[in-house]
């Protein structure tokens, strides 16, 4: 019952959306056409439900060939891949955006763990990414709540970024989304929903470890607040 439910409410939702937002994305879409390299969406491959491939949309806010620049995968803060316009779009997740149309087509859903890239998906262990898929990857879900500003732990870490990234964000990423797997359900979508818009509008709140006590221990890189 909760996947049929779960799927009803992203059709619907989606569609709702995707009309309400029109008016808003079309001079966005203009103003990508207009200025760095003049494309308007970045396509990518990820890895997704049952751990197979798709295609994720996103607004171009990066160079072209940012994956084969620099920290390949991982942006820091004020990284040079990314555009004047694109700067914006990602501080304010506008850029997530068009995947509304994966949310729709079905390779996604509103809430789940965040669909990775392959060279990401391998730095969590074998258990992680045997079962973190088992459910559909996400526009928002609890490791992107947590994560919201990865680059910042990235760009202030003394560790090379990937090395950061593999040792420390991966774990307990993966920690959390198997939390989400053993307690999803359709009400903690909606608290996690909830909690997207609020720390898009509040970045500071704290309300993640409030409504969630029994969450995986955090571990002492991340004790001091994003």
């Amino acid at each position: 019952m909760y996947l049929l439910t779960k799927r009803f409410f992203d059709i619907v939702v989606s569609i709702f959306c995707l009309v309400l937002i029109s008016p808003i994305m079309l001079p966005i879409m203009i103003a990508l056409l207009l200025t760095a390299e003049h494309y308007v969406f970045y396509f990518q491959k990820r890895v997704g439900y049952k751990n197979k491939y798709f295609q994720i949309w996103k607004f171009a806010t990066m160079l072209k060939d940012s994956p084969n620049m620099l920290t390949g995968s991982l942006t820091l803060r004020g990284d040079p891949r990314v555009t004047p316009v694109g700067k914006y779009l990602r501080k304010s997740k506008i850029n997530e955006l068009p995947q509304l149309f994966n949310v729709l087509l079905g390779d996604m859903s509103f809430v789940g763990p965040r669909p990775q890239m392959k060279v990401d998906f391998d730095t969590y262990t074998k258990e992680v990414q045997d079962k973190i898929y088992n459910t559909k990857p996400g526009i928002t879900g609890i490791g992107s709540i947590f994560f919201r500003d990865e680059e910042k732990w990235i760009s202030e870490t003394e560790l090379e970024p990937k090395e950061f990234y593999r040792l420390h964000i991966a774990p307990y990423k993966g920690a959390l989304e198997l939390w989400y797997l053993k307690n999803q359900s359709f009400l903690l979508d909606l608290k996690l929903l909830f909690l997207t818009f609020l720390v898009i509008l509040f970045p500071d709140n704290q309300l993640l470890e409030k409504w969630f006590a029994d969450l995986p221990e955090k571990p002492i890189e991340f004790l001091l607040e994003v």
